[in-house]
Formats: structure tokens, C-alpha cells, sequence
């Protein structure tokens, strides 16, 4: 075979390669030019749960030169099991035989193993065992990384034009929502490209880039901060054979995990049925996809319109149920207004510490994390000042910077609460590196829920996590009131600037309006 392939190969001077199963069975004949060959579509050939393909490729060189960095790189990114190239001598005969194969992850990061040249006539190989051995090994690496971790692997990628500062601030948030997931972030990405490319964000060399680091690492899931259309989604799916998430999607199953009450299972289906409706992936319209028979007769319904049609009619579904539920709500909200009871409603960046601050303010057992959105149902407590006056204080979902039109849409029932609050607690977390952006993201979802005339006390939080002199400084530039949720002591310019708000004062508090001027980047 090697005799045939190397005489050939001089005849047409070009390269010719064979890719093999590992019953030695030939899938493809390839003819490429003096330099290369043009690997054909593998998807028949799938990774699975494997770490190799389960093919190899044989292929000659016609200077009888060793591997190459496009072979090695073509090793890699296909997960071939071996990568031979055959040198030719100037009468046409195998010369010497070059050989790599791929590593399971090691102390010194070696990606691929590179055997010595040597003469074809001298090869020994014992493939069969050799390759079960280095699949074992594989598979046993990956299980002692998933053991430690506990988590699936993710790779963080960014594609983005906007500045270096900002596109880090962004990476920083979604490695928090990715260990709100429960999944290990264990590198980063980034790329900012004259243009983003229409099928796959980043360009094709940053591309082989993340697979030789997903290869390299064990990743399993590539999260990007960008939302993508189902179009790149499924085009870098097939490139790198790896689970793709864009930032809505983790957003969502962020959501999913913490839904304890039915209308916020509710409201997180409803949002999750309404992303992945225009997602579903276009199949083929061929008979074998048609529903027919008795009934069915004529052309029928393409299996893609059937999910589509199942999935309007769960949404329409899930749509009269919210309904139900915000009547009920609603009932509840008419009925605390009939007490005649002032509302203070604490609303804010997630994480920024709003169920803590409502647990210490009225002794309430809310569960608290140091997670996003660790807390997605509304809570209300009654909160007591002396001389028997009371107010209601609710605590809300928390926002983020491009949240998901379909959430906001999902949550408006629950966020409506909003709109009887006669007080606005805007907590912010003064220790946030991204405190200013957080801030503005926050006004401007008010504004979208038309809460901009509604009087908001701007309060930072979590004091404790900076020292003295800096808190004073960004109280004093910001006009807020500076406290920390996990210290009672702190509480009372707060807790009289609500007194204040209601009943007055000595001192008028000093509140704030959500300005339709205030500019968002």
C-alpha cells in the first residue's frame, strides 16, 4: 500500500492520503496538491463521548519532509487517532515515515507526542492496544477532571468591538454567571476584530485557537458573551463539536435552577419557550420528515412545524396560567394597598445584597447566596418604626446589563409590583468595579418599566469590603447613603431617610428621580 501510494503520488505530483477506520477499512481518497490536502466533511464521524474519531490519516510527502505545523494542527482539531506521512526518494519509494498522535492533558501541556523518523521497513506498531490504551487514558483524565471539579468545563469566548477595559468588565460578569450555573470557567477568550464573522463571531485562526484549548483542557462548552443567532450557533456547534451557549441561554438556565415558586417556573419556561421558538433548527422537508397516513393524507406537516405548533400552543398555554396568577397577585397587591400601608420596594443590580438588606431590616429567613440571581420570587415583609408605623418592604429580582428582552417580558407581572411602590431602595454594590455601569444599567431598566417619576433613595452597600475613606468619597460624589446589609449598626441614616420620606423630618432626605436624560452607553 505504502509502494502504491508513494509511485502514484510522484506520477501526478501531488499529495494523495487515505483516511482509515480502525478496522482498516478506507472512508476517503484524497488527492490534494504539492503542499497540502483538503480534509473532506467528517460529521458522519462524530467525537460522541469519545476523546478520538476513530480514523487516521495516511498521506504522502513528496520531499520526504517530516510533519508539518498544518498537520499537527489538523491532528488536533479532528481528533484523529494518528497523523502518518510517507516521504518519497527521487525513484518513487517510501522513504522515511513520520508519525504523531495526540496526548491526554500532562504536567508539561504537550499537546501531541512526535515519534522519531524512521525508516518505513522499520516501523513496528502494535495500533490496536495502543489506541485502546490511549482512549482509556482519555477517558480516565476526563473522569478525574470532572471528579475534582464536580462541574461541567467551559471555555469563556468573546467576539466584540467594544474597548479592552470594557470587554474584560463583561468576561468578569459572565465567569460570575457561569458559576451561578454551577459550571467551572476554566479559561478566557477574547478577540476584537476589525468585523465579526457572520457564521462563527471569531475569525477562523482565533477559532482553531479554542479548540486546541478545549482539546488541551478538557473543556466540554464553549460560552460566549455575545447572543447568537441560531445560525452561529449551530455553524461553531459543527466546528467544534462542542455544547455552545450564547449569554441569554446561560442567563436562563441560571433561571431554571433557581425557580422554586410556580409563577416563577412559570415566567422562566414562558421565557425559555419564546428564546428557543425562532431557534428551532431548520430540518429537511423530505417525505421521511412528513406526518401522513390515515388522516394525514396530502402533503402534511413538516416535523419542524409540529415542535413550532407544540411550542405556540405550551406558550398560549403558560400566557392564560401567568394571567391567572397575576390576577392573584394582583389581588394581594389591592389588598395590602386597602391597609393604606406605604411600600418600599428594594430594587438593584443582582448580587447587590437587596434580600440580606431585607432579611436584616425585618427579620425576615429569605435565602441569600453570594450568587446572580440567587433570589428570583418576590418576598414581602412588614417593616416596624416607632410610634406603630409600619411600611411594606418587597424585594425583587435582580437586573443585569442586556437582560433578555423574553425575561423582562416573562417578569413584568412580577415587576409591576414596582409600580404601587411609593419608595424606591436603588442598593448598589459600592465594592463593584463596574458600580458606575451597574448603576446606569438599573435607571435605565427603570425607565423601561416606567418607574421614572417614582422617588428612589440611592443606597451603596457591603461598606465592609472597602475602607473608610473610600465609602465617604463615593457616598459624597453619588448623594447616597452608604450602609452594610450585614451590620444593624449601619442602618439608620437609611432607615431614617425612609421615616423621613413618609412621615418627615428635621432633614429632608435626599431622593432621586430616574431621568429619562440619563445616557446609557
Amino acid at each position: 500500500m505504502a509502494r502504491l501510494l508513494t509511485t502514484l503520488s510522484q506520477e501526478i505530483n501531488r499529495q494523495i492520503g487515505i483516511l482509515l477506520g480502525r478496522d482498516g477499512k478506507i472512508h476517503f481518497v484524497l488527492v490534494g496538491d504539492q503542499r497540502q490536502l483538503m480534509i473532506p466533511d467528517l460529521s458522519d464521524f462524530r467525537l460522541g463521548k469519545r476523546a478520538l474519531r476513530g480514523l487516521r490519516l495516511v498521506h504522502t510527502h513528496l520531499k520526504n519532509e517530516a510533519l508539518n505545523q498544518e498537520d499537527l494542527t489538523d491532528l488536533a482539531l479532528l481528533r484523529l487517532d494518528l497523523i502518518v506521512a510517507i516521504g518519497i526518494l527521487p525513484n518513487g519509494e517510501p522513504g522515511q515515515i513520520y508519525l504523531a498522535h495526540l496526548l491526554p492533558p500532562n504536567p508539561s501541556d504537550r499537546l501531541y507526542e512526535i515519534h522519531p523518523p524512521m525508516p518505513i521497513h522499520q516501523l513496528d506498531m502494535n495500533l490496536s492496544p495502543f489506541l485502546k490504551s490511549l482512549e482509556a487514558e482519555f477517558s480516565r483524565q476526563q473522569a478525574q477532571t470532572r471528579a475534582i471539579a464536580g462541574q461541567e468545563q467551559a471555555i469563556l469566548v468573546s467576539a466584540s468591538k467594544a474597548s479592552r477595559i470594557d470587554q474584560e468588565e463583561a468576561m468578569d460578569e459572565l465567569a460570575e454567571l457561569a458559576r451561578s450555573a454551577r459550571i467551572s470557567a476554566i479559561d478566557r477568550v477574547m478577540q476584537r476584530p476589525k468585523a465579526l464573522h457572520p457564521k462563527t463571531l471569531l475569525g477562523k485562526g482565533k477559532l482553531k485557537e479554542v479548540i486546541m484549548r478545549a482539546l488541551q483542557q478538557q473543556a466540554e462548552l464553549l460560552i460566549f458573551d455575545q447572543n447568537l443567532s441560531p445560525l452561529q450557533v449551530r455553524t461553531i456547534g459543527e466546528v467544534t463539536e462542542m455544547k455552545v451557549l450564547d449569554r441569554t441561554q446561560l442567563i436562563l438556565d441560571i433561571f431554571a435552577q433557581r425557580a422554586h415558586s410556580r409563577e416563577a417556573k412559570v415566567q422562566v419556561e414562558l421565557a425559555q419557550l419564546r428564546y428557543r421558538l425562532p431557534r428551532l433548527a431548520e430540518r429537511s422537508t423530505a417525505l421521511s420528515r412528513l406526518t401522513g397516513g390515515i388522516g394525514g393524507r396530502g402533503p402534511g406537516e413538516t416535523r419542524l412545524e409540529v415542535d413550532r405548533r407544540r411550542a405556540r400552543d405550551r406558550i398560549a398555554r403558560l400566557e392564560r396560567e401567568l394571567k391567572l396568577l397575576a390576577a392573584a397577585r394582583a389581588r394581594r397587591r389591592q389588598k395590602r394597598t386597602q391597609n393604606r400601608l406605604p411600600i418600599v420596594s428594594i430594587v438593584g443590580y443582582t448580587n447587590a445584597g437587596k434580600s440580606t438588606l431585607l432579611n436584616a431590616l425585618t427579620q425576615s429567613k429569605v435565602e441569600t447566596q453570594d450568587l446572580l440571581f440567587a433570589t428570583l420570587d418576590t418576598a414581602t415583609r412588614r417593616l416596624r418604626f416607632p410610634r406603630e408605623r409600619e411600611v411594606i418592604v418587597t424585594d425583587t429580582v435582580g437586573f443585569i446589563q442586556s437582560l433578555p428582552p423574553d425575561l423582562l417580558g416573562a417578569f413584568r407581572s412580577t415587576l409591576d409590583e414596582l409600580q404601587d411602590a411609593h419608595l424606591l431602595i436603588h442598593l448598589v454594590d459600592i465594592a463593584s468595579p463596574r458600580l458606575e455601569q451597574q448603576i446606569k444599567t438599573v435607571k435605565k431598566i427603570l425607565r423601561e418599566l416606567d418607574l421614572s417619576e417614582t422617588p428612589t433613595l440611592l443606597a451603596f452597600n457591603k461598606l465592609d469590603r472597602v475602607d473608610a475613606e473610600t465609602a465617604n468619597a463615593v457616598c459624597a460624589r453619588y448623594g447616597a447613603i452608604g450602609l452594610s446589609a450585614r451590620r444593624s449598626d449601619t442602618f439608620e441614616p437609611l432607615l431614617k431617610a425612609i421615616e423621613d420620606n413618609f412621615w418627615g423630618g428635621s432633614q429632608a432626605p435626599r431622593v432621586e428621580s430616574v431621568s429619562a436624560n440619563d445616557r446609557v452607553p
